[in-house]
């Protein structure tokens, strides 16, 4: 009897030894678990702090794979186009669609005269500047599909060139722009599409001239000339060709719904227009 006694007490001290250490384990567990979350919550902070309130950007897989609401198909129609509201506003929306665009071409080409007539006189109030680049932005409202376009336009002289890759990078269409009375910036196209697509090989790429107003001045021999280099050049790129006015408002809004329309698969196309004296338009 005193054996089995003697017995039954020290297998009660070993599982109470066990029991001891099992307990001490998850103790030092928890406090390892409680560590690492109290480090990794302030390592969180320390990240938002330092690069502050993140901006969410949406960027189609492939061109065509994104569905609108049905509500969106009217976008390359008719659309309802307002002035974008501020960043943080957007960041709220969950249901903002956000489109990287990039404009590029030489100096004293009309880049900036272009973006203005489309965002609007108050929008470019709102607009970022940089030493070499501007940023804009511009919301469309859709019967509740809403599409903001931000739209990154890069300095033509060479100091300019360090932002065409952050200017690029992820956006969904490249406008490559140049002057219809300057055939020196037409040249400078291609220089522009090959520096371009080091950093985008997906974005589609659009050719515009600028100015129409006054290039439907110049001689028509010269007129030709411009009008079958610029069509050889959008060949070339694989680029559709408008030529446009921001003075006049020729084929400005045209454009952007041109991209829209290419984006999401729109029921809206534009005209081929080859004809000499008038706003052309290629592809």
């Amino acid at each position: 009897m005193a054996k089995f006694i003697h017995g039954a007490a020290r297998k009660m001290t070993q599982l109470c030894r066990k029991v001891v250490h099992v307990n001490i384990r998850w103790r030092i567990v928890e406090r390892v678990s409680f560590i690492r979350q109290f480090f990794r919550f302030i390592w969180d902070r320390i990240i938002v702090c330092s690069i502050g309130k993140s901006t969410q950007y949406r960027r189609l897989s492939s061109r065509g794979s994104y569905a609108l609401p049905p509500e969106a198909v009217e976008a390359g129609l008719g659309l309802d186009e307002q002035a974008s509201t501020a960043c943080s506003e957007h960041d709220l929306d969950s249901d903002l669609v956000t489109l990287k665009i990039s404009l590029l071409g030489d100096c004293q080409i009309g880049k900036t005269s272009f973006l203005i007539k489309y965002v609007g006189d108050e929008q470019e109030k709102r607009n970022l500047e940089m030493a070499g680049l501007n940023l804009m932005d511009k919301t469309l409202s859709v019967q509740g599909a809403r599409i903001s376009l931000e739209i990154w336009d890069v300095g033509g002289d060479h100091r300019s060139l360090d932002h065409v890759p952050m200017a690029c990078k992820d956006a969904v269409a490249i406008l490559f722009m140049f002057d219809l009375t300057s055939r020196t910036t037409l040249n400078s196209v291609i220089g522009w599409y090959n520096e371009a697509r080091k950093w985008n090989q997906t974005a589609i790429p659009i050719i515009i001239g600028t100015k129409f107003d006054d290039f439907v001045r110049l001689p028509p021999d010269l007129q030709w000339t411009i009008v079958t280099q610029a069509r050889a050049y959008a060949r070339a790129m694989k680029a559709t060709l408008f030529f446009s006015s921001a003075t006049h408002n020729i084929n400005v809004n045209k454009i952007f719904k041109f991209i829209m329309a290419k984006l999401f698969n729109l029921p809206w196309t534009v005209e081929r227009n080859l004809t000499i004296g008038e706003p052309i338009i290629d592809f």
